[in-house]
């Protein structure tokens, strides 16, 4: 059985999805943007009813958890500061971190920063290259110039947020179910040419791995919370890599699990040799998986082979 409760941690309150017993090796699941602890529902049980003790929070910014409006409050070093919190609070002395997409990013700085709380770390979605030579934010204005590009456009304090706030299930739709038939309203490339739904034209059904009641719990968890706690992750990439010069060269030394969609766009992105590349920056790297036809919301797309992934990796760390 999955309880939400709340748990103090680093100076904020974190509503979490907790289940399986507490005297069970202690597994943090962290979600991506933009989701909650209900990404995970399927994992939820499954690792519970193997005797894991799985906490899944939602993030600081999401749905029941705090939100603190200013953008600094989401550097790196807060939210690796939040799992920690919640490894003390499951009273063990290390964790299995997993995370997706933007839980994923946290997941590895984690394993690097926190080093000794965490036993292994999993990445669904995004993987771990090491730190980069120059900011990520530098690359993708290098990159995309004056052509929209979703993590440039959330740079501008208080902008995408608000277009998001104003229709909650337009994003989510379109960003869940992907693009709909048709022309979008908004056809240029140009940045100045508007936001990002008018960008994607709307789906006219769901995917089978989303119900409507699925795709209601998260609209309404950001109806309620709002969107900017999320973006302000986005706003914190220049940050997180200019206070961090320690992690250059250094590799996640913790056993370490990365799966995804093979057909996720942010997989595409590492081009076609990633997991050489990954070698490298995870040298105890277990399993690399990319599973075919699925895309970014891996989990949820395909729980029944996440599920056993996970299980086996787990297993594996006895």
């Amino acid at each position: 059985m999955t309880d939400l409760r709340e748990i103090e941690t680093n100076g904020i309150r974190l509503r979490v999805a907790e289940a399986g017993p507490a005297s069970g090796d202690a597994v943090v699941l962290l979600h991506g943007w933009p989701e909650s602890w209900y990404s995970w529902r399927h994992q939820i049980p499954a690792l519970a009813d193997a005797g894991y003790h799985v906490l899944a929070p939602d993030m600081r910014g999401f749905g029941g958890s705090d939100a603190p409006h200013e953008v600094e409050a989401y550097a790196i070093q807060e939210i690796v500061a939040d799992v920690v919190g919640l490894v003390d609070a499951a009273g063990a002395e290390q964790a299995t971190v997993i995370g997706h997409d933007w839980g994923s990013i946290v997941a590895w700085q984690v394993a690097l920063l926190a080093e000794d709380r965490v036993r292994a770390v999993g990445g669904l979605s995004v993987p771990y290259v090491g730190r980069g030579t120059r900011s990520p934010i530098a690359g993708w204005q290098a990159q995309h110039g004056e052509n929209f590009f979703y993590i440039l456009y959330f740079q501008e304090d208080g902008v995408a947020e608000a277009e998001f706030d104003a229709d909650p299930r337009g994003i989510l739709i379109r960003l869940y179910a992907g693009a709909g038939e048709g022309e979008p309203p908004i056809a240029g490339p140009r940045m100045s040419a508007g936001g990002w739904i008018g960008r994607i034209a709307e789906p006219s059904s769901l995917p089978d791995w989303l119900s409507e009641e699925d795709l209601s719990y998260y609209v309404d968890e950001f109806t309620r919370a709002g969107f900017r706690g999320g973006i302000n992750y986005y706003r914190n990439f220049h940050h997180n890599w200019e206070s961090t010069p320690e992690l250059t060269g250094k590799p996640v030394a913790q056993p370490a699990l990365f799966l995804a969609g093979a057909d996720d766009v942010v997989v595409s992105w590492f081009g076609d040799n990633l997991e050489a590349p990954m070698r490298r920056a995870v040298p105890d790297l277990r399993s690399f998986s990319l599973l075919p036809g699925a895309g970014h919301w891996v989990q949820q797309e395909r729980p029944s082979e996440v599920n056993t992934a996970l299980l086996e990796f787990l297993g594996g760390l006895n």
